[in-house]
């Protein structure tokens, strides 16, 4: 298991033998994976699985093994029940036809030399009463994302940006309840073949909305202070550690994202506070999540130094960062491994490109959500 001694500042550590600054190439470990770079794929929906059932298949199996140079591949997010889906055509791991998909995927990453985390996800109120059976979405309270939509492929065929409707508070017992979807998700997963799994804590959906004030103004042990704001990841980081191991797991967490109406002021406190309790978990990394759009809030300075303070696992960090601010914010110490997006899309060699200064391609901004190969599989790497 990697412990707190192991990993603290790991980035200015011994790796392998060597005390020199790391770079984007430079291998790192991760619990008992060993990573031969920095450069990790970011999660991106790509909305291709098979229907009906949300079930991850072989065009998915190649589309991440075609990625496996990456130091970790983490995969889409992915929904831990039915309940917890807020678009259409995303993968689920609660059924065994979804884990036997997953498998093909795993198989066929770990083929190639590859290393790939699954994304457990439940998007709360991020959703529509179409993923709920006819019923409300469910939240930590009642309030409607002001301005928030999502993507529903309708019997036509076509997918259409719909608002999110008012959804129902969850109550004590179903609280319980998806900390337990949670921890069966984790299961499933190593099931599946994964080598761990991230817990989607951030970018606004349930985890993310019990940690903030203006999506929880709940009044019982999971509302109100940052301790019992905090409690529902705390709980459910930890059932899923006690399932597969905390070695395994990773949490995202996206303190300074403000969009599905989630501008929050008290939010860097509340996230120091929960990544220290992370770090008493145990838990591998924690991955942030930048806000990538143009007028975007940036992340203060002194708010990456707190969080190194407080938490002494791996950090990797995500949000439009290119090779030359991959490398500064390695030097710097701020950061462990740095995670690619939409560079991943249409460069399914990202790593190499980089490693030898190579073009990058542009992607169909078109052709990302839904759809067959086209868009998904069929950019090329470079020929050697």
């Amino acid at each position: 298991m990697l412990t707190q001694t192991t990993v603290k500042n790991q980035n200015a550590a011994v790796i392998d033998g060597s005390s020199s600054t790391p770079t984007l190439f430079t291998p790192a470990r991760l619990g008992d994976l060993h990573l031969p770079n920095r450069i990790v794929m970011a999660p991106m929906s790509r909305a291709r699985s098979s229907q009906p059932g949300d079930i991850p298949n072989a065009l998915m199996a190649e589309y991440y093994a075609q990625r496996a140079t990456a130091g970790l591949i983490v995969s889409e997010a992915t929904q831990i029940s039915r309940q917890g889906q807020g678009y259409s055509f995303t993968p689920g791991i609660y059924r065994q036809e979804q884990i036997a998909g997953w498998r093909l995927v795993t198989d066929a990453v770990h083929a190639v030399g590859g290393r790939i985390f699954l994304q457990l996800w439940h998007v709360g109120r991020v959703s529509h009463s179409v993923f709920q059976d006819g019923a409300a979405p469910v939240a930590p309270s009642a309030i409607q994302p002001r301005g928030t939509q999502v993507w529903i492929v309708g019997d036509d065929g076509v997918g259409r940006m719909v608002d999110c409707p008012t959804p129902r508070a969850l109550s004590r017992e179903e609280i319980q309840d998806v900390i337990n979807d949670f921890r069966q998700g984790a299961a499933n997963a190593m099931a599946a073949g994964f080598d761990g799994v991230e817990i989607h804590g951030g970018n606004g959906y349930l985890i993310d909305q019990f940690l903030r004030t203006v999506s929880n103004p709940r009044t019982d042990e999971y509302g109100g202070s940052i301790e019992n704001r905090t409690r529902f990841l705390l709980q459910l980081s930890a059932a899923v550690a006690d399932e597969i191991g905390a070695d395994k797991v990773g949490v995202r967490l996206a303190p300074y994202i403000t969009f599905k109406d989630m501008a929050e002021p008290q939010i860097a406190p509340t996230i120091l506070h929960a990544a220290a309790a992370l770090d008493k978990i145990g838990i591998a990394y924690i991955h942030l999540s930048e806000a990538d759009w143009d007028d975007a809030p940036t992340i203060p300075e002194q708010f990456r130094h707190d969080l190194r303070a407080v938490y002494h696992g791996q950090l990797i960090v995500a949000g439009r960062y290119d090779q030359a601010r991959a490398a500064r914010i390695l030097e710097e110490g701020l950061a462990d491994l740095v995670a690619f997006g939409r560079p991943f899309v249409a460069n399914p060699d990202l790593p190499r490109r980089l490693a030898e200064n190579l073009p990058l391609a542009e992607f169909d901004g078109a052709r990302l959500f839904g759809g067959d190969a086209g868009g998904y599989t069929d950019y090329p790497a470079l020929a050697d």
